[in-house]
């Protein structure tokens, strides 16, 4: 069955108080430091994981997805240091995997170009504002990564995963890796390099963080539709962040991101194809608009998007009757 999970956003009583009122089902942490220990010895506190756990059950949620420690650009550049990243890395999946957490996301520093665009908050209906991102604003012409770079960070990045697979085989939890974003033309995680992943890893614990928005920025729905029934019938969609965007690096040289019914994807299309591959994981709408009324957790963008998701989810399973 398709779920709902949203962001942390700090655990206080009140915002578990609001998303469990708003029908959420589970707790992404989307940020390496969001557990105790990891700022302090490089991966997270077993004993209070536990107890964040508890907490988190206390309301009726589970923690879908959590973060390990950043891969830092000192390790991809093998440089003094730079292996300790990776131990502590290691040691805090099978943290995660002990506390029963289901799936974990890698980070690693350079699988974007950020100097190739230029980033702008773009206003639509009723003034809500958000992200934007233009290649066409970058003045000059930036260098981009060479072969030899591009290689050298797929060679780090294996290494890496050749320490974590086993690891995720061995206790059950499942690594998911996110898109390039933005997804510019080689970048290590865009489309190319998204789907050497499972080709080098064919292990069932190894899939996808899948970000709709983030493909679609490379070229639109027809992209996202494609991926999903691929990724989706091989059983490599672990998670989703369910989000809309206008134009594509391939039909503007830009993008921005709006409100799950205000862009260019039509999102019960998209649930209706992940339901098609069963797909049974959570929907995430991350990088939430604040609208009109928001306070300290953006209450109202929140509002809107469960509400969103579940009446989606509800069309979906009114076209299975």
């Amino acid at each position: 069955m398709i779920r709902i999970s949203v962001w942390d956003r700090g655990l206080s009583d009140s915002y578990l108080r609001l998303v469990t009122q708003l029908g959420a089902d589970a707790i992404d942490f989307g940020s390496d430091t969001s557990f105790p220990g990891v700022s302090e010895q490089g991966y997270p506190d077993l004993d209070q994981l536990l107890q964040i756990k508890k907490k988190i059950h206390s309301w009726g949620l589970e923690i879908n997805r959590v973060t390990l420690p950043n891969i830092t650009e000192k390790f991809i550049q093998d440089q003094p240091g730079g292996e300790v990243e990776l131990e502590n890395t290691a040691k805090a999946l099978r943290a995660f995997a002990e506390a029963g957490c289901p799936i974990a996301r890698q980070r690693f520093a350079g699988d974007t170009f950020p100097q190739l665009m230029t980033r702008y908050r773009s206003v639509h209906r009723g003034g809500y504002r958000s992200r934007g991102e233009s290649r066409h604003l970058t003045p000059g012409n930036p260098d981009t990564p060479t072969i030899e770079q591009l290689e050298t960070w797929w060679d780090r990045f294996c290494q890496v995963y050749q320490t974590l697979v086993p690891i995720a085989e061995e206790t059950g939890i499942r690594l998911a890796i996110h898109p390039s974003d933005v997804p510019n033309p080689d970048t290590p995680l865009g489309g190319l390099g998204f789907h050497r992943v499972i080709d080098a890893f064919p292990s069932r614990s190894v899939g996808y963080l899948y970000c709709c928005g983030t493909r679609a920025e490379a070229g639109g729905s027809a992209i996202v539709m494609d991926e999903i029934n691929n990724y989706g019938r091989k059983g490599r969609i672990f998670m989703v962040h369910l989000r809309n965007v206008r134009g594509s690096l391939a039909t503007a040289d830009g993008f921005e991101e709006v409100l799950l019914d205000d862009g260019d994807m039509n999102m019960f299309n998209i649930v209706h194809e992940l339901d098609r591959v069963r797909f049974d994981g959570c929907l995430n709408a991350d990088h939430i608009p604040s609208l009109e009324g928001d306070q300290d957790h953006l209450s109202q963008g929140l509002s809107y998007s469960i509400g969103y998701i579940k009446a989606l989810l509800a069309a979906l399973a009114a076209s299975r009757d």
